[in-house]
């Protein structure tokens, strides 16, 4: 089944506020409302919806950091119903498609995860995202060269 990104439109908001991870994991994620807030007064972000086929089943939010002045994954998000199957792994391919595609002037992209998110962890491991040596909110900061 092809993957794809889809831009967030009010047509698909409600599917989208809809997706819930599993309850272990909700400690880890913001709620997809709290992101689609930030996005809706911070043009610099990108919301996507994640879908498999025309079937939604996640949420990722990129966007350029004014700061960083570089990219950043500030979500990224599988439906409960649609762990285990593949999806984050090709989400985040096609996620760092499109930032590639923007042509950054600055060729990392950054992340942050806490660090009891093991799967997390592993998942942006396994793709190259490394940690950067510094701790925010908590979370551990990863980078990736593109």
């Amino acid at each position: 089944m092809t993957l794809t990104l889809r831009p967030v439109t009010r047509a698909t908001l409600d599917a989208v506020l809809a997706l819930q991870v599993t309850e272990p994991q909700r400690g880890f994620v913001a709620p997809n409302i709290l992101s689609m807030a930030q996005a809706a007064v911070m043009p610099q972000l990108c919301p996507r919806g994640v879908y498999a086929g025309e079937t939604l089943v996640g949420f990722a939010l990129y966007g350029l950091d004014p700061e960083e002045q570089a990219y950043c994954i500030d979500r990224l998000m599988i439906d409960a119903a649609y762990q285990g199957l593949g999806y984050g792994c090709g989400a985040l391919h096609l996620l760092m498609a499109e930032i590639r595609a923007q042509r950054p002037a600055r060729p990392v992209v950054y992340l942050s995860v806490l660090p009891d998110n093991a799967a997390a962890i592993a998942l942006y491991t396994r793709f190259g995202f490394v940690p950067d040596g510094r701790t925010v909110d908590g979370e551990t900061v990863y980078r990736f060269q593109l």
